[in-house]
């Protein structure tokens, strides 16, 4: 029982593992505001295309 004991206690000491969390967790925050960056340029790159479409489509290229 006490190997048992000791390696319970020398598990919940061990701390190697916290940093793979702690880099899990920055990671997905990162790519969490990359969609939502890339999210936003989108929309805007949309809306600035449709409206050179639309421009462009009332100009008369015989003038």
């Amino acid at each position: 029982m006490t190997k048992l004991t000791n390696f319970f206690k020398n598990f919940r000491a061990n701390e190697a593992g916290a940093v793979t969390v702690d880099w899990v967790v920055l990671t997905a925050a990162v790519v969490g505001l990359a969609v939502a960056a890339y999210t936003s340029i989108e929309t805007g790159a949309s809306d600035l295309t449709a409206d050179t479409n639309t421009f462009l489509g009332k100009q008369d290229p015989n003038l």
